[in-house]
Order: C-alpha cells, then structure tokens, then sequence
C-alpha cells in the first residue's frame, strides 16, 4: 500500500504529527511520503491508495473552531476514487474541525473513511493511535 500525509501547519505541530504518521505507516509496512499543502508530492498522490490530510483547528478558543486555511484545502487535487483519512491538531478545542475537513476533502472526490484529533502536547503519542486505528479499519 502507498500513503501520502499531505499537511497545513503554521508553528510546525501538524507537521510533525504528519511526519511521525508517516514514519508510523513506514514501520508497519506502508509506502508513506509526508508533504506539506505548498509542497505536494503529484507523484506520491497519483500512486496513493491512501491519503491522509492534516490541518491545524483555526478559531477561538470555545467556538468557531474550523481546518486552517480552508481555502487551500479545498483546492488540494481531485482524488476520485482515493481512500481518505483526516486529522487535526489542537491546543484546547476542536470543535467541528475534523467534520468540516471531512467535507472539503469529498468535495475533492475523496472517500473519507475516519478522522482523528491530535493534542499539539501528545503530537508522538497521538500519530501513533492515529495509525493503529486507521490500519485496524484497512485490515476489515
């Protein structure tokens, strides 16, 4: 299987959290390359079986909370046909960050099969569940 962890980090949490997904799939098996949203491997998109997208919870503290930079989320390319997992990092609250991810990335024709939170405080502990649980629904 290949997987591509596409990110929008602004202080580097979402980042690292993208990059320790990445390690994490490499360790049990998977083909995994981590780039950012400026930056995005085409290739490693085109070959994906899997792509993971990841953004920082934008908002105030108690409400409003939604993926930063939205507007260029939502013009990642089309991936019809591509399974999708989501997550978010956050400090407090998140809000509806990872339903409104889940909608920008199937209005980009991804079929999103779970998302997951990551505390910017636990951001190795939280890649790693992240990655058991999404390789415990690909296993079913």
């Amino acid at each position: 299987m290949n997987a591509v962890v596409i990110h929008e980090s602004l202080t580097g949490n979402t980042e690292k959290a993208a990059i320790r997904i990445a390690e994490h799939l490499v360790e049990a098996g998977v083909d995994a390359v981590a780039c950012s949203t400026t930056k995005i491997d085409f290739q490693a998109l085109a070959d994906a079986d899997l792509v993971i997208v990841g953004s920082w919870t934008d908002g105030l503290f108690l409400f409003g909370q939604k993926p930063a930079r939205g507007d260029r989320l939502s013009k990642l390319p089309f991936m019809t046909g591509k399974r999708c997992a989501v997550f978010c990092t956050y400090a407090i609250e998140t809000g509806k960050t990872l339903e409104k991810l889940t909608t920008i990335m199937e209005s980009r024709g991804a079929d999103v099969i779970g998302g997951y939170a990551i505390k910017r405080s636990a951001i190795d502990a939280g890649a790693q569940e992240f990655v058991d649980r999404l390789l415990g629904v690909l296993a079913v």
